[in-house]
């Protein structure tokens, strides 16, 4: 490492003033705001109890901070979206430790974001991004980890870690893109005519069962409405990930403080009542979908709150990306293009090490074909 720096490693966010870090971030994924990675920390979402202990390097040039990289150590994989069970499996089967090891993002959020922040006047950005991910690797040497897994990273990231030699893992998503669309209906004409009156179908029925939706922006957003939408998201966990809750109420409410200007809410209501919603992210040009929940079943819910009206709500205002989260065929079936996430991966153990890259050159191959299929068979036409 240049001797002109010296990194810093903080147990936490909190350590630091909100405008400071901030400012690295710029106009990265709000995920990565103070407000986000704080309330986790300060709720107790993570920690020693989770598995995710916050190691988060600052880089300093003299008195400045020129940048910063937010690492967690983990006991676990849970909570990542970047698979390595598998991994973990075979490094146990090769008598090598696959914990604790160390990941670099946001805990239980796949969401695409800098992982190399780099203040704005920092004189050569390009050298603080290598200078935080050579130091993320030596601490993994210095401490013994087994690995540091770089997850969902940006494309413009990514020479920086081929420079040091780690292999590039591809991933597929699926989000949508406002290509200048005028109305829903517009949306509409792009699809043929048999998945165009699919979706009117869709959202006939539950006009017809008396659902509207709301939307919530920002400091409209009331803490009852945060109260409400973690019932949706743990009647959610329960039915379909029973044990893998990572969030609290204490943290939906804490958002209320902590970022209140990027809070988008979609609800549902029968006969007055809310049933349903989607907690949600917003800022710039992009919405990001993330959690949702029913406390009872009305078919054809689910589509409208977490895709139609937030799309509506995007052709509306302009906004050019919808990301609603990991997986999901019936996204593209919807409009949703497939896009590739990407993470690096420092291996320590030679022997994994080249087991690792192995399996994900042959993954890339898999999922290439993948996109070829879905781009051949896209709903969306030309």
């Amino acid at each position: 490492m240049s001797s002109k720096y010296v990194v810093e490693i903080l147990d936490g966010v909190a350590r630091l003033e909100r405008a400071t870090w901030d400012a690295l971030v710029g106009e990265h994924s709000p995920f990565l705001e103070h407000g986000f990675l704080a309330a986790l920390e300060t709720t107790g979402c993570v920690g020693e109890a989770s598995g995710w202990l916050p190691q988060i390097f600052v880089l300093r040039e003299g008195a400045r901070i020129v940048g910063a990289l937010p690492l967690y150590l983990k006991t676990n994989s849970t909570g990542e979206f970047v698979f390595d069970w598998g991994w973990a499996e075979g490094a146990q089967r090769a008598g090598i430790a696959y914990y604790p090891k160390a990941v670099v993002g946001v805990p239980f959020t796949p969401v695409t974001g800098a992982r190399l922040l780099v203040a704005a006047d920092a004189e050569d950005a390009s050298e603080v991004r290598r200078v935080l991910a050579a130091a993320a690797v030596q601490l993994a040497e210095q401490m013994g980890l087994s690995s540091v897994h770089f997850n969902f990273i940006t494309e413009e990231e990514i020479p920086v870690f081929e420079e040091l030699g780690l292999p590039i893992r591809t991933g597929l998503q699926y989000h949508w893109k406002n290509t200048d669309y005028t109305s829903f209906n517009a949306f509409l004409g792009r699809f043929g005519a048999k998945r165009r009156a699919n979706i009117r179908r869709e959202r006939r029925k539950l006009d017809e069962a008396g659902v509207t939706t709301e939307i919530k922006l920002g400091r409209e957003v009331e803490r009852k409405d945060l109260q409400r939408v973690f019932k949706y998201y743990k009647d959610t966990v329960n039915k379909f990930y029973y044990g893998q809750q990572y969030l609290s109420l204490e943290f939906f409410e804490e958002l209320h403080t902590t970022l209140p200007d990027r809070l988008h809410l979609v609800t549902a209501h029968q006969s007055g009542a809310p049933f349903a919603g989607t907690f949600n992210l917003y800022k710039g040009e992009r919405l990001y979908g993330r959690y949702w929940g029913a406390l009872k079943e009305v078919e054809f819910t689910h589509f409208e709150v977490c895709m139609y009206r937030a799309i509506s709500w995007c052709i509306e205002h302009g906004v050019a990306v919808f990301e609603p989260g990991a997986g999901g065929e019936h996204k593209f079936e919807r409009g949703f293009s497939p896009t590739r996430t990407y993470s690096a991966h420092f291996i320590r153990d030679t022997r994994l090490r080249m087991a690792v890259a192995d399996f994900i050159t042959r993954e890339r191959a898999q999922l290439e074909a993948e996109i070829v299929y879905l781009a051949s068979h896209s709903p969306i036409g030309s």
